[in-house]
């Protein structure tokens, strides 16, 4: 990895890049500096359209403007983090930012501003292109030469569809703005800075709840970017059945670097931590040292799911048999979390509470619990006592969007105790583990965990299974491995 020119004394590391008399840089000449300046080919781009989701950005911004008469409305990108030294790790902007914009640039800020006449006027924020006169574009760490081009603010208005400026204006120019104020926290801490007095964190916490209620029911858009993910997901899951036997003779990583290809050829990233979990490990809700053994005998549960180059995430999760084959004591546990799914599944409807599918899939997993003799019954009293977690552990789904836990700042009464509406997106994802030192189950029952996940869309009339191409039953299971391993 090459390293940018360092100044001439440790002292001058903040200020701005500027010429010397003694030359701009160690090792750099004023005659090196002023040839800099010149001879470059104008690379302006004229022929830009709209990006695909113009149309349902502006109309984000719109519903925004008009929940929030007659306050600015500031909603960072966020900035780079350090991930080592002079490294950073990979960008990936602000949930609400990208909601709002299409934009994924570090750096940028939303602002939409009252207009006179009502409503709001929207400006993006954004850094220009790299100057070329006082070498930014060649010295500094992040300067167009080390990291690549980026769009002009004239390309960025033509591309986003939002009026753009100079981002380095923005703090200056919000210290003296006067009125009401609303920021989204925790992204830029220099645009936050600028804000001190004239935010509370009361009113920027309904800013931050909005904006997470506000992506509960997907666009069209939306669902057809979760669609994609789903698809891509399903193409990675196939990727790793082919290669169990070179995970075999290495380790989980090489599940978590398969599918990781995937993603990164077909979209922006995985959009987690893949949970990757041979053997026991599947009893590790997420497990992502991805570092044990695989091996012939035991089951993979796979949790991954692709982020496409629009942020949007699938989040999908198959229990597979190694060698290809259940055992009979883990066909009997995939069957009953197979079985919990369908009904949670079966739950999913326009209507119906948020909680039912949790409800559903929980009284199938306790019945089995009750009829191997793992707890005493009847089922409704282990309900109530909530014994069956002790095997089931976590709640049955959640929303899916951008976030893999997408709306996480939603209300309680807009999310949990909300009833299903068209356009939500959920995960369903029952499982049962039984960890390798719990001595309250046979011993044949012990490290065995399983969890099966698949992303349901609410539709008018029902429900669709996004992730439905990869199969869920287990002779289904069983035939797709032999054909691919074929």
């Amino acid at each position: 990895m090459a390293e940018e020119l360092t100044p001439e004394t440790p002292d001058e590391t903040e200020e701005p890049i500027k010429q010397r008399k003694n030359g701009l840089y160690q090792g750099v000449s004023d005659e090196l500096a002023e040839n800099m300046k010149s001879g470059w080919a104008d690379t302006e781009l004229h022929d830009l359209r709209p990006i695909a989701q113009a149309e349902q950005t502006a109309a984000r911004r719109a519903a925004l403007s008009a929940r929030f008469p007659g306050e600015r409305l500031v909603i960072p990108a966020g900035n780079l983090k350090t991930r080592s030294n002079d490294t950073e790790y990979s960008f990936r902007a602000s949930t609400e930012y990208a909601y709002l914009t299409g934009d994924q640039t570090h750096d940028g800020v939303l602002v939409l501003e009252p207009a006179k006449s009502g409503g709001h006027q929207a400006t993006i924020y954004l850094l220009p292109r790299s100057n070329r006169e006082n070498g930014e574009f060649w010295l500094d760490g992040q300067g167009e030469l080390w990291v690549g081009r980026r769009h002009s603010l004239t390309e960025a208005e033509k591309f986003l569809g939002i009026p753009a400026k100079d981002v380095r204006e923005l703090p200056a120019a919000l210290k003296e703005a006067a009125g009401p104020v609303r920021a989204v926290r925790g992204h830029d801490s220099g645009i936050e800075a600028a804000l001190t007095d004239k935010v509370t964190a009361e009113r920027d916490e309904e800013l931050r709840v909005y904006l997470s209620e506000a992506r509960l029911i997907k666009d069209d858009f939306e669902i057809a970017e979760l669609q994609k993910a789903c698809d891509s997901t399903a193409r990675g899951f196939e990727d790793v059945v082919k290669v169990l036997d070179k995970a075999e003779a290495t380790s989980e990583r090489y599940i978590e670097g398969t599918f990781f290809l995937r993603a990164r050829v077909e979209g922006n990233d995985v959009g987690y931590g893949s949970i990757c979990a041979a053997g026991p490990h599947a009893c590790t809700l997420h497990w992502v040292r991805n570092d044990g053994a695989v091996r012939s005998g035991d089951l993979l549960l796979l949790d991954a799911g692709v982020e496409t180059t629009e942020l949007y995430t699938a989040d999908v999760t198959r229990t597979l048999p190694i060698n290809g084959r259940y055992s009979e004591i883990q066909r009997r546990i995939y069957d009953a979390v197979y079985e919990a799914q369908e009904a949670g599944i079966a739950a999913v409807k326009p209507g119906a509470a948020y909680r039912d599918f949790h409800d559903a899939a929980q009284r199938v997993l306790a019945e089995k619990l009750v009829e191997w003799g793992l707890v005493e019954g009847p089922v409704d009293r282990v309900l109530e006592l909530g014994l069956q977690r002790r095997w089931t552990l976590h709640g049955t789904g959640h929303m899916l969007g951008m976030d893999v836990h997408d709306c996480a700042a939603a209300r309680t009464e807009a999310y949990v105790d909300t009833t299903l509406e068209p356009g939500m997106c959920l995960t369903v994802e029952p499982g049962l583990y039984f960890q390798a030192d719990d001595l309250t189950v046979p011993e044949e029952y012990r490290g065995i965990g399983v969890r099966i996940e698949d992303d349901i869309l609410v539709t008018d009339d029902g429900n669709r299974n996004l992730s439905d191409s990869l199969p869920r039953q287990a002779d289904e299971v069983e035939a797709w491995m032999a054909g691919l391993k074929g």
